[in-house]
This record gives structure tokens, C-alpha cells and sequence, in this order.
């Protein structure tokens, strides 16, 4: 990997070995190094920022707005990760956020099954906060 977070502070490895920093908007900006790449997951347009950012409307405690779009932007992210310091970010950096990083791991091969397990594991042990938010993963193969 080209570039890596210099902290360890909210960054789930994925099995590919891409890094994402998951995180809550509602805390203060991590110290160290700024994301290159962010994915912000808010029900209204989020803050500028200083890199590239891509906003999937995404009301708190719901699902995301368009299911394809929020395909094709997380596959972006992770992609990108493989080589840019990416971060997933909401409000609290749980539900949402949770549920977009079980997404991308299905993406880079983890079982739909198991993909909620696996963030919380490597990430935060209550991320995916809602039953619908954990059904959204299952299903996410067939987006």
C-alpha cells in the first residue's frame, strides 16, 4: 500500500489488506494524518472539506437513499483504499458508518453472513445499529 494511516485510531484492515478509518462527524477530526479520499453517510449535504469527498444521502438510523449509488461509491472507496487513506464517516460513526464498512467487506469477500460480525470485530462492537441496517448487508450481493 502506497499510503497508510500513521494512527490506528477507528482504521478497520479489510482481508484485501485495504485500511478505511471509520469515524463519527460528531467528534473532533482524529490528530495525524487527513483522509485523501472521504465517504460522508448524512441526510444532508455534509461540510466541505479539504480532499475529495463523495456525500451518499443517507437519513440516520435508515438505509441509504439509492442502493446502486451506494454500490458504486463504495466500491470506489475501496479501491481507493488499497493505496489512498480513505475514511467512512455519519454523525456517530456506528450505525451508518458500520453498515457501509460490513458492506465494503462483503465487497472484498466476506460472506454477507458474516459481514456484521466482522466489523464489529474490527472496527466497533456495536456498528450496524438497526435490524434493517443489518438486513441491508445480507442483501447488499444483490445491489
Amino acid at each position: 500500500m502506497a499510503e497508510n494511516w500513521s494512527s490506528t485510531d477507528g482504521i478497520m484492515r479489510f482481508p484485501s489488506g485495504a485500511l478505511v478509518r471509520g469515524r463519527g462527524l460528531r467528534h473532533p477530526l482524529p490528530s495525524g494524518q487527513t483522509p485523501t479520499f472521504g465517504v460522508y453517510l448524512l441526510g444532508k449535504q455534509p461540510p466541505r472539506t479539504e480532499w475529495e469527498a463523495r456525500w451518499l444521502p443517507w437519513p440516520d438510523f435508515r438505509l441509504p437513499k439509492d442502493r446502486r449509488l451506494t454500490r458504486i461509491v463504495l466500491e470506489e472507496a475501496l479501491t481507493r483504499a488499497g493505496n489512498e487513506r480513505v475514511e467512512i464517516a455519519c454523525g456517530g460513526g456506528r450505525g451508518r458508518t458500520g453498515t457501509a464498512l460490513a458492506c465494503m467487506a462483503v465487497l472484498d469477500g466476506v460472506p454477507a453472513d458474516q459481514a456484521v460480525a466482522f466489523v464489529r470485530r474490527h472496527y466497533h462492537p456495536r456498528a450496524v445499529e438497526t435490524p434493517w441496517q443489518r438486513r441491508f448487508v445480507l442483501r447488499f450481493e444483490e445491489a
